[in-house]
């Protein structure tokens, strides 16, 4: 094993020489080195552009453009009258869109969808997400005023209500309407991750703790025609979902229960109880809190399913590390934890074997199956 101080003078070493201005200019220009130079250059540029990028994507799903150009080519003039744009505003957009590849040229001043909007139009949940980033945006307008006061302040603290209040089980109605809707817009995004992952076919009842309208639990449902599906949810969300359930095929399988997990306590009954994405918002205490209520709740031949993004260290994941630590930073509360620390807090709470379940989008979502 090298020594840390070899490893120490070699980065130092490694670092005067990249950042001087003579050695930059050689190494874009010596041909054995000009690749490496170039895409460096191209990474960096696109960290430092990165914000545009995102802002040209969010401007393309508030005007619909991937939906105008859903049934085929069309001209700038077109999509500048339907977008209600000036010509010009539209043309310039194009152009953005195409370098993004949202967006490609269909023959002379015509625009078709591109592999990424084609992607993008395919989802409708992602939009919901590109569109409700606009928060996000508003709450990294100073990023180091984040830095050194906290999050829980701005615009996402007040769109998740349980990060806010103290009692999110007293919640009206009209705070919970925006939250859960993205919820539910966007979980079908991964539940057919999630269900390819592990199988249901063994299990009676599934309880999705945290479950919004009941999306995941619905997926479930259809996944595993046998299962018999709950959710637990706030009670102003348990009514939602509810209502959810009454109003399709899953009446006589699906119930929602209305409670605030963070009181320690789960209805018991399941012999599978879900986490989607709910750890990741939560502190420590709380994580522990709800594992435990987790392990009290199910019959020894139970299974606990915690599935949501995670971080992927030691290989840094900027999906989990920066996108994640930031977003959940503004938000005020909770953090992404690698499968490690979440399997170690499992095992803390009573549960004696966690397996990692490998998903095909480990960047959105991964699985542990934990047993008591």
């Amino acid at each position: 094993m090298i020594p840390r101080s070899w490893l120490d003078a070699w980065t130092a070493w490694r670092n005067r020489l990249v950042s001087s201005p003579s050695f930059q200019r050689w190494a874009a220009g010596f041909f054995l080195t000009r690749p490496i130079a170039h895409h460096s250059a191209d990474r960096l540029f696109g960290l430092v552009a990165g914000f545009v990028y995102s802002q040209v994507l969010l401007a393309c799903v508030q005007l619909r453009l991937p939906e105008l150009l859903a049934d085929g080519p069309k001209t700038t003039q077109a999509l500048a009258e339907a977008m209600d744009l000036p010509l010009e505003s539209a043309a310039r957009l194009l152009t953005a869109a195409q370098s993004l590849d949202l967006v490609e040229l269909a023959g002379a001043d015509r625009y078709a969808l591109g592999m990424e909007g084609a992607a993008l139009l395919g989802n409708a949940g992602l939009g919901d997400m590109i569109r409700h980033h606009a928060l996000f945006y508003a709450d990294l307008a100073d990023p180091v005023a984040l830095l050194k006061h906290g999050g829980g302040q701005g615009q996402l603290a007040s769109f998740w209500p349980y990060a806010a209040y103290d009692r999110p089980d007293q919640t009206q109605a009209e705070a919970i309407s925006p939250y859960s809707a993205l919820m539910g817009a966007t979980q079908p995004m991964i539940a057919s991750d999630i269900l390819d992952a592990y199988s249901l076919g063994q299990h009676r009842v599934l309880m999705d703790v945290g479950g919004g309208e009941g999306a995941f639990a619905a997926a479930a449902a259809n996944h595993a025609p046998h299962l018999n599906v709950r959710v637990f949810d706030l009670p102003a969300v348990a009514d939602r979902a509810r209502a959810a359930f009454a109003a399709g095929p899953l009446a006589q399988r699906a119930q929602a229960l209305g409670g605030n997990f963070l009181d320690g306590v789960l209805p018991p009954g399941a012999d599978i109880i879900s986490l989607v994405r709910i750890l990741h918002d939560h502190d420590d205490a709380t994580v522990m809190k709800l594992l435990r209520a987790a392990h009290a709740a199910l019959p020894a031949n139970g299974v606990l399913m915690i599935a949501e993004p995670m971080s992927a260290f030691p290989d840094r994941d900027p999906m989990a590390e920066a996108y994640f630590g930031f977003y959940l930073m503004a938000m005020g509360r909770g953090r992404a934890r690698t499968p490690a620390e979440i399997s170690a807090m499992a095992q803390a709470a009573g549960f004696s074997r966690i397996v990692n379940k490998p998903t095909r989008t480990p960047m959105l979502v991964r699985v542990l199956i934990a047993h008591p």
